[in-house]
């Protein structure tokens, strides 16, 4: 009798485990919209706030913004057009492409380590071709 119970009981908390495990799919992830807002927060906050933040924002209603970014916060961003003037702000999650530029201070370094260089070979060759010619 007690290998009984005990198989029973040992039954019972088997299909008890197997109803509360979700299959691997069904597990919380986020869903396509959630990565597509945060890849783009990602990218507005990578490419920072001022008027070297140049970017193009395409709206979910097809419509694109060019300008600057003004201003980012955790749930929306402002884009001001340079022409007019106007500011926008904008939701994340109303935004499914963002294309823009800002050049890093890496990036400014060695272009100005470059011209410095290329100045310099130049004076270089200036100086051989006059003095050794």
């Amino acid at each position: 009798m007690p290998n009984r119970i005990h198989a029973i009981a040992l039954t019972v908390l088997l299909v008890c485990a197997l109803v509360n495990v979700q299959p691997a799919s069904a597990r919380a992830k986020p869903d396509k919209q959630t990565r597509l807002t945060e890849k783009v927060k990602a990218g507005i906050l990578k490419l920072g706030t001022g008027k070297d933040a140049m970017v193009a924002v395409k709206l979910r209603d097809n419509k694109v913004l060019v300008g600057y970014i003004t201003e980012a916060k955790d749930d929306s961003f402002v884009v001001s057009d340079p022409k007019t003037g106007t500011d926008s702000p904008l939701a994340y999650a109303d935004v499914t492409q963002v294309k823009g530029h800002n050049l890093g201070t890496g990036a400014k370094v060695g272009i100005g380590i470059a011209i410095g260089v290329g100045i310099a070979l130049t004076v270089f060759a200036i100086y051989l071709n006059c003095c050794t010619g």
